[in-house]
């Protein structure tokens, strides 16, 4: 639909897109009088776009209030209203997308009519003004619902107020509208975003709201041929999927008593790469999987090589992503430059009696994993292999150059601090690298035949992990002191979707109501120190990182009990570290607010097993105007690109004042200050934190190794992307020390 603008309305439609903005009008309208009598909105926005730098980063809202038009007239034509009047009525518009079978039918079966009208009538069409145009831009082509033929129905704030009614439409009744009406705020102010399938899914008829999974394959050829197809399964749905593959037999090991008979991990993982490819996230691109494999496995080396570009082919596997799960134990063998003994996971378990994977250090410096593993050492039973363990981090260090992975798992840390250690282990992370929490294998029991002839296969369920993720935006949340009241609604919308999400595997239901766990998260930190004017390398940040994040933990851990006292504890309270208490003190929270909070959990229980992760954040911190996780932006000005877009973007804010805290880029920042801040927040996070490593490839690796050394010491769960580059770099001191 082209829309143009007489030359009678042109200085109008200007006057509304900078009203309030620092930018010069005058710029846009002499641009525009050279098209002549007439130019289309297109046209005006394009304008507004190509004025957007460091001097003028205001230019952006312009481009996006001119896009707003735009999205409002296409609107009101297809749901035929007056153009002038913005939005709509909400109730027919839920009826209309409902009866074209986009919404589900739940909208209008839960809620009345007046209720609807009634969400209509406190939807604030001026909040639409909060949007820059990339982040407008986003969330109109990837998220707001429209007709089979992509014609625009919803508005930006329709969305907002659908997800609210989703996510509260098991609420009581006598309630429901005050939960409604808080969600919409706190989403229609942008103080925080939703997860990517949530935003995207929401009201629909089809498709889950959970984020990703993580699958646990056990060493039989039924478990990973059933592995596979529940992977596939949750990638059709859209979930991104974590693997851990530590219990397979490696290449070389015995298969019924027949040596030398398996192929190994690699071709199981090459098939797993072919559903990422073939079998795609609702036709919108290729599955995301993520595999991980234990240090000490006899297959870590050619694992390392899986994504390098060079080599036989028949050994790589491209489209997959790797991780690798680190005792404390390598990490000192590789400062020490000692030596590291590979072993099969099969031959460990018939020859040992136990599974070396199933242990981990229950104190820094000793326990009962590395009393297993040294074992296994001085066994004359074991076939083993011996390497310098350094060489083994060189190969990571290599890969992650070129190919940004394998993503680091201190598995030592992260089952130390596991909240639910009564209920099993951590083997590994998810995608993303923020999720820790306990998982197990399904295992096959039998196969039977009824009396009809049906075969009906039976299974024991493992704890297959589910992520229920939201974000604050620091950037806004902070300044306007929102915080408690956010977080509060925040954990009631998160709680929420356990309840109504529709998962396609029964074991991910089961786990999914066990643990009840969520991952509240945030974005938006180098937006927050800009606006704070705390500079990135400083002990300034390190001391607010601290702080801001033990607020957050508090007021999280506090909604959730809150929420436990109305509706009661998740199943697998009873034994964990919350209903003991331990939880606190392991965290070092004496002073007299957190023994309050302490001893209220261990009287009225928790609500969520698991409560806090940070997830990278990309997609929605753009939606939202902000900086993405905890990164640093990338530079103050620079232009974004997806497959389907160039947009030229600056950094939030970006003004004389906040300028210099954004100035250098991610690549020439200290990384040792970004390790130190991650270190202050890990310690108030229970699960994990999607931390990239930012490195120019001209690192010296004796600098990139100090960095998974300092990580490793700090008390880092996690590390996700070693993201380096190769060009435009700045002379960078810190990494050539």
């Amino acid at each position: 639909m082209t829309l143009t603008v007489t030359e009678n309305d042109l200085e109008s439609l200007i006057e509304q897109a900078t009203e309030g903005l620092n930018v010069n009008k005058e710029t846009i309208l002499e641009q525009t009088h050279k098209q002549g009598a007439a130019v289309d909105k297109d046209h005006l926005m394009k304008r507004a776009l190509e004025n957007i730098d460091e001097a003028d980063p205001d230019w952006t809202f312009v481009a996006a209030r001119l896009y707003l038009h735009t999205l409002y007239d296409q609107a009101a034509v297809n749901r035929g209203y007056e153009v002038s009047a913005q939005y709509g009525n909400l109730h027919q518009l839920i009826a209309g997308l409902t009866d074209k079978g986009i919404y589900s039918e739940n909208l209008l079966n839960t809620y009345t009519k007046q209720e609807i009208d009634y969400f209509g009538s406190i939807i604030e069409p001026e909040r639409d003004l909060l949007f820059n145009y990339l982040g407008l831009y986003t969330l109109a082509t990837r998220y707001l619902a429209t007709d089979h033929d992509k014609n625009i129905y919803e508005l930006p704030q329709e969305r907002w107020m659908i997800i609210a009614m989703h996510l509260m439409q098991e609420e009581d009744p006598e309630r429901r509208s005050q939960f409604v009406t808080e969600a919409y705020w706190a989403l229609s102010n942008l103080y925080m975003t939703v997860a990517t399938p949530t935003l995207t899914n929401a009201g629909k008829t089809h498709g889950q709201l959970s984020s990703c999974f993580i699958d646990t394959v056990d060493d039989s050829l039924q478990s990973i041929y059933d592995s596979n197809t529940d992977i596939a399964k949750l990638s059709k749905n859209g979930g991104g999927i974590g693997v851990y593959m530590g219990k397979v037999r490696s290449r070389g090991s015995s298969i019924k008593g027949f040596k030398g008979m398996s192929s190994g991990v690699v071709p199981w993982i090459k098939q797993l790469n072919n559903t990422a490819v073939s079998v795609d996230q609702l036709g919108t691109r290729k599955g995301a999987i993520a595999i991980y494999l234990d240090v000490w496995h006899a297959d870590i080396e050619p694992f390392l090589d899986l994504k390098l570009n060079n080599g036989d082919e028949r050994l790589r596997a491209h489209d997959i992503f790797t991780g690798v799960c680190l005792p404390d134990y390598f990490m000192e063998q590789v400062e020490k430059r000692g030596d590291w003994y590979l072993f099969d996971p099969h031959e460990v378990r018939q020859v040992m009696g136990y599974s070396l994977e199933d242990f981990y250090d229950e104190k820094q410096g000793t326990g009962s994993w590395r009393e297993r593993y040294l074992e296994c050492v001085r066994s004359e039973e074991l076939t083993k292999r011996v390497v310098p363990a350094i060489d083994i981090m060189k190969r990571i260090m290599k890969s992650q150059l070129e190919s940004g992975t394998p993503f680091m798992f201190y598995r030592d840390e992260v089952n130390r601090q596991n909240n639910n250690p009564h209920e099993g282990m951590i083997y590994c992370s998810n995608l993303c690298t923020e999720i820790t929490q306990n998982q197990s294998p399904t295992e096959f029991l039998e196969e039977l035949t009824e009396a009809d002839g049906t075969i009906v296969k039976k299974y024991k369920p493992g704890d297959y992990v589910v992520c229920n993720l939201s974000s604050i935006n620091l950037g806004r949340a902070v300044p306007e002191h929102v915080l408690e009241r956010l977080i509060s609604i925040q954990v009631r919308m998160l709680d929420n979707v356990i309840g109504i999400n529709t998962l396609p595997l029964k074991q991910t239901q089961m786990t999914n109501q066990m643990y009840r766990a969520i991952g509240l998260g945030t974005f938006g930190w180098h937006h927050l120190l800009a606006k704070e004017n705390i500079r990135w390398e400083s002990e300034q940040a390190v001391n607010y990182a601290d702080r801001m994040y033990e607020k957050i933990a508090y007021l999280t851990i506090k909604a959730s009990m809150e929420l436990s006292q109305e509706k009661g504890s998740y199943p697998a309270f009873g034994g964990s570290k919350w209903q003991s208490g331990r939880y606190f003190t392991d965290k070092g929270y004496t002073d007299v607010k957190w023994d309050e909070l302490r001893q209220d959990v261990m009287k009225h229980g928790i609500r969520n097993g698991y409560l806090m992760a940070v997830a990278p954040n990309s997609s929605t911190s753009m939606i939202a105007g902000s900086t993405a996780s905890i990164d640093p932006v990338f530079r103050p000005f620079y232009f974004e690109e997806k497959k389907d877009f160039k947009i030229p973007f600056t950094a939030p804010e970006l003004n004389h004042n906040t300028y210099d805290i954004y100035r250098r880029s991610a690549y020439i920042l200290d990384q040792r200050w970004s390790v130190r801040q991650n270190a202050a927040r890990q310690k108030h996070i229970d699960q994990s934190i999607s931390f990239n490593i930012y490195v120019p490839n001209t690192i010296k690796a004796s600098a990139l190794l100090g960095l998974h050394l300092q990580a490793w010491k700090e008390g880092l769960k996690t590390t996700y992307y070693v993201r380096s580059t190769a060009n435009d770099v700045e002379e960078c001191e810190w990494c050539e020390s």
